[in-house]
Formats: structure tokens, C-alpha cells, sequence
């Protein structure tokens, strides 16, 4: 990759959550902090809920006569001890440049890079507690898959952060399973990133020089005042309420090269995309798709059938993007791209929403039902969504227009059986 110039000042980053996705991301982002030192500060602060729990007996690091397996201990403690999150990513080795961290206004504190990645229900609590200790100019990137749909809105989280924080946050979605990403398997993934116009406008090329380093700079970006330059498009197109700061021009560019430093990896591969409401939209509704998936598969009408079902719901993720986000929306992200076809054929072949849909029917008993029985008390994504989609349509007359999306959250309520699915998806 060609170098992006030479700087005075290095990204900081934070990874905000610990979870086994979470832990993942820091694997990769600490690796590649290491490897780009020009970019990056190599330490990576990893914010973690705290907790307190002894070394599993399952653990390769269990030892009856430590401390550390007969005593609780702060979960931040063991994962800084044995560089290991033996909890929630247990078997991986983390590298020993990432720093557990319990407080999460120290773990932001100087970072510029702030990447997301907890569960959405988290999201407002911890913002509120981010605010007034992060870096005004920091930018984020939300590793949080879906969307929040209500009757009144479609809202992406990468953008309720920006707002929350008043910075400007991308996304990272894509077929991505945890644990296969964190023991090395091939994946790939879709990083979501518009850089706001104030960003692109930044003299990048001309950072205060280093000693020694020839002066210069364009005409362009000798006139321009970069301090008056705060405002940016949404993925409506319409002019965002976040009034941004500008990054110092010493710093490298936040740009698609940079990102993709960032975060790829031999085994991780990396597609930088402008879409962020295509990516954002990809990870929720292929989770209704993933259900419907799951009721043919349950009724034993083959490979066939679920291939019909995944065509319809790639086709209606497209048309529900352009229809409702048709300022930045591309068609490509969702038939071309790791966070569409991808994640797609992922969740319709062995994802949770897919697997429990399957299980309900081959039972003949409710999708809930095979949820309490199945999840340990985690949520089917698909459930809710496919309601919230359904009402969100509804409120506009367009519920016809999906007969996919609509006909499988009217399976979920009981209005009609999984039987009928074939003559529901189609547009009448």
C-alpha cells in the first residue's frame, strides 16, 4: 500500500467494548497499530464492562494453585495478565499492545479513532458517559450491525453516535462470525466511511514538516479556511444537525486508505465503501430474510427453495435502501459487497435467526419459544426488526410493495402459515 505521507502526530485508537466481537476488532486493530507506526500510536485501549470472575477450569491458564483461578478477579486484570479475554474470547491470544481499560472516559481520553462495538442497547448510556472527554475532532466507526426502525424513523447507529458525540461516525459490517475472524479464518467485511468535506478539504499532503522535510503547498489549500468548514451531508442528504471539527492538519487524513490500514489483514479482507446506510441496512434486514430462510428449511423443501427466498430478500434489501436512503444508497453494496450478498448467504445458512426459524417449524412450535429453549437469554435480532420493519412500512402505505419482509413477520404473528410463504412473496 503506498505510504499516506509523513506527519507529526499518530491516530490513537479505542476500541468501545470487549465483547467476543469486540475483542476480535482490537486483535486486528492492535495488530495493525504495530504495523504502521508512522500512523498509529501502537497501544490500543480497550474500553471493558467491568466484572469480576476467577480463571474458567476450561482455560488453558487455570492453574489450581494461582490466585487467578481460585480468587475472583477483575476481568480487565485477567485480560491485561494473560493477554487473553477469557471470558468472551477464550483460546485467543490478544496482543500486548491492547490495554483493558474499566473507565471509559480514561480509555477515549486523546484517542482520534473511536471504533464501536457493544450491543445497541448500550449505545446512548455510554455516549452520554463519553461526553465532554473525547477529542472534538475524533471520528468513529460502529461495528454495531442493523439499524433501529420505528414507526416514524429508520435511525443507523453509527449515526445516533455522531449525533450523540458530535463527531462523524462510519460502519464496519459484513459476514463476519467472531470467533473464525479472531482464530485467523478467511473473512472479509465492508467498511462504510463518507469522509466529511472538511476532512477531504485538509491540507493532507502539506502537515507542518518534519526537520528537514521540503515546504510546500497547493493553491487550493492555501485559501482555504478550514475553520469555517463544519458542516456535512447525512445519508438523506440532507444537511447534518453535527457541527464537525476539523482535525489537525498533522494528523494522517481519516480516509479510506487509512481505514483500510486500520483494519485489514491477511486473513481479514477489507473493502472501503462510501455506503454507510447500505451497510448499516444490510446487517438488519438480512436478519428477516435469515427467518424466512429458516421456514423453508424447516419444512424440508430443499436447497432450492431457500436459494428462491434469498434472491426475493436481496432484492427487497436493494429496493427498501433506494427507496428510503436514495442520496447515498448504491445498489452494489448489497449484491456486491462482504456487508450485503455476503452476510446474507451467511445468516441464511447456519445464523441463529436462520437455525432458530428452521427448529420452530421442524417443532411446530413458536419462534419465542425456540428462543427461550436455544439463545441462553440472547435476543433473535430477526424478531424485532421484521416487526419494526413491518410497522415502519405500514405507516406509509408501502407494506405491499415488500411481500418478503411483510409476509414473514405476518408468519412470525400467526396470520398465516409457513406453507403459504411462496404465494406471499409474491408482488401483487
Amino acid at each position: 500500500m503506498a505510504t499516506l505521507g509523513v506527519y507529526n502526530k499518530k491516530h490513537k485508537v479505542t476500541v468501545v467494548g470487549s465483547g467476543n466481537w469486540g475483542s476480535a476488532i482490537a486483535k486486528i486493530v492492535a495488530e495493525n497499530t504495530k504495523e504502521h507506526p508512522d500512523h498509529f500510536e501502537e497501544e490500543v485501549q480497550m474500553w471493558v464492562y467491568e466484572e469480576e470472575l476467577t480463571v474458567p477450569t476450561t482455560s488453558k491458564h487455570y492453574d489450581p494453585g494461582s490466585k487467578f483461578s481460585t480468587q475472583p478477579h477483575k476481568l480487565t486484570r485477567l485480560i491485561n495478565h494473560f493477554h487473553e479475554n477469557v471470558k468472551y474470547l477464550p483460546g485467543i491470544a490478544l496482543p500486548t499492545n491492547i490495554v483493558a481499560n474499566p473507565s471509559i472516559q480514561d480509555s477515549v481520553h486523546d484517542s482520534t479513532i473511536l471504533v464501536f462495538n457493544l450491543p445497541h442497547q448500550f449505545i446512548g448510556g455510554l455516549c452520554d458517559q463519553m461526553k465532554g472527554h473525547i477529542l472534538p475532532y475524533a471520528r468513529g466507526i460502529s461495528c454495531i450491525k442493523g439499524v433501529s426502525v420505528d414507526s416514524e424513523d429508520v435511525r443507523l447507529f453509527s449515526e445516533s453516535i455522531g449525533e450523540k458525540l458530535g463527531i462523524y461516525c462510519g460502519a464496519l459490517s459484513g459476514a463476519n462470525i467472531a470467533n473464525e475472524v479472531a482464530q485467523e479464518k478467511f473473512s472479509e467485511t465492508t467498511v462504510a466511511y463518507d469522509p466529511p468535506p472538511m476532512d477531504s478539504r485538509n491540507p493532507s499532503q502539506n502537515p507542518t514538516p518534519q526537520p528537514g522535510t521540503p515546504k510546500g503547498h497547493t493553491p487550493a489549500s492555501s485559501q482555504l479556511d478550514l475553520t469555517a468548514i463544519n458542516e456535512h451531508k447525512d445519508t438523506r442528504g440532507k444537511t447534518s444537525k453535527v457541527r464537525l471539527i476539523v482535525p489537525p492538519p498533522d494528523l494522517p487524513p481519516i480516509d479510506h486508505d487509512l481505514l483500510k490500514m486500520l483494519f485489514y489483514r491477511p486473513y481479514f479482507h477489507v473493502q472501503v465503501v462510501s455506503d454507510v446506510a447500505g451497510v448499516s441496512l444490510g446487517g438488519a434486514l438480512k436478519n428477516i430474510v435469515a427467518i424466512a430462510t429458516g421456514f423453508v428449511a424447516g419444512l424440508g423443501w430443499g436447497d432450492n427453495a431457500k436459494a428462491a427466498v434469498m434472491r426475493v430478500g436481496l432484492l427487497e434489501m436493494v429496493k427498501f435502501g433506494k427507496m428510503f436512503f436514495s442520496n447515498s444508497v448504491h445498489a452494489g453494496t448489497f449484491t456486491e459487497e462482504s456487508a450485503g450478498v455476503a452476510d446474507l448467504i451467511t445468516s441464511c445458512s447456519g445464523g441463529r435467526n436462520y437455525r432458530c426459524a428452521k427448529m420452530s417449524v421442524e417443532r411446530k412450535v413458536s419462534i419465542e419459544e425456540v428462543e427461550r429453549e436455544e439463545l441462553n437469554g440472547q435476543m433473535l435480532q430477526g424478531l424485532s426488526t421484521a416487526k419494526d420493519v413491518y410497522g415502519f412500512l405500514k405507516a406509509r402505505g408501502k407494506d405491499k410493495e415488500f411481500p418478503l419482509l411483510v409476509g414473514t413477520y405476518r408468519i412470525l404473528q400467526g396470520e398465516v402459515k409457513v406453507e403459504e410463504l411462496p404465494d406471499l412473496m409474491v408482488d401483487k
